[in-house]
């Protein structure tokens, strides 16, 4: 693996999210993009009303020009940066919907699912076209032949996981940190697997989520908004069909699906019964009102998924 060429991913990621934060941030606060606050939340999250969002332009731009730079080509490079430009542009619908236009409500749940599913659906098939039907069984430790079912449960994988990451980020810096924290073990995956242009990718990724989570962070100056979550969650599920790796995001990425899990129970107790089953959803926020500061929360999710990233990496080190 060239390794010069993987530092210098990570490196020009890295300084150009680190420089454009600096102007984008004001940028946004001019435009007024100021994030709204749920009035049942925990008190401690009023005081970040108006905090700019759509931040996730910054990563974004700091991947796509590590990218660019080098020249990083690869058809599955493109099949990730497909994923990940494709859902943010849906998040970037859903924000601006929101924050310019002040509809609070943004995209309706179908009009987004629509979304969703129509990119999922194109990206399933090239999917197909690229990487074949076979999938990574985790503890069968084989590859499995999906054959007819792939492109419908290809398609099902990034709904699922793009609105699971989306649910994530409701903390300052927590789905920075948990998509650092997945995307080191899908970079692992890639260098075993000897998959150059995936790595570079993710090396490219990576250092611009670095980069970002210096403004993300507690207390953050800036939110990345949905036009950043499900641009992470395309650019993971994408990484995990590249890898051959699907069956690994529910290991780990534990996180994201716990979040995600939190909230179908909560709705469906609630309907049923009139009960909560969380003190609130999605799961962040049950933590927090049982006492944890927002901090404990982040760092104790993030510490999890490390976790879990290393024992991903433990069950594919010994097949692969």
């Amino acid at each position: 693996m060239e390794s010069k060429s993987l530092i210098w991913a990570f490196l020009i990621s890295y300084l150009t999210a680190s420089t454009l934060a600096p102007v984008i941030i004001p940028f946004l606060q001019r435009l007024k993009v100021g994030q709204s606050i749920r009035e049942e939340g925990p008190k401690s999250h009023h005081k970040k009303k108006g905090t700019p969002t759509m931040g996730g332009v910054i990563f974004i731009i700091g991947t796509l020009v590590a990218v660019l730079i080098q020249r990083n080509f690869d058809p599955a490079v493109g099949f990730i940066m497909l994923a990940f430009i494709g859902f943010s542009l849906i998040g970037f619908a859903d924000d601006y919907i929101k924050v310019v236009l002040k509809r609070n409500l943004g995209l309706s749940a179908k009009q987004k699912i629509a979304g969703q599913v129509m990119v999922s659906a194109v990206l399933s098939y090239y999917a197909k076209v690229l990487f074949g039907t076979t999938l990574f069984v985790p503890f069968y430790n084989q590859y499995v032949d999906l054959g007819m079912f792939y492109i419908p449960f290809v398609l099902f994988v990034f709904v699922a996981v793009t609105n699971s990451v989306n649910l994530t980020d409701g903390l300052d810096g927590l789905s920075t940190l948990v998509t650092i924290a997945v995307m080191t073990f899908f970079c692992m995956a890639a260098v075993k697997l000897e998959l150059l242009g995936v790595t570079k990718v993710i090396f490219a990724l990576l250092g611009s989520l670095v980069g970002f989570f210096g403004v993300n962070r507690n207390p953050a100056k800036v939110f990345m908004g949905d036009l950043g979550s499900l641009a992470l969650g395309g650019a993971v599920t994408a990484v995990a069909l590249a890898t051959k790796m699907v069956f690994m995001i529910p290991i780990v990425g534990f996180i994201y699906f716990a979040e995600a899990l939190s909230v179908i129970i909560q709705v469906a107790v609630f309907k049923k019964t009139g009960k909560r089953v969380f003190k609130m959803s999605p799961l962040h926020h049950h933590f927090e009102l049982s006492g944890w500061d927002e901090r404990t929360v982040v760092a104790r999710f993030s510490v999890v998924t490390l976790v879990l990233a290393f024992v991903g990496y433990l069950i594919i080190n010994s097949v692969l």
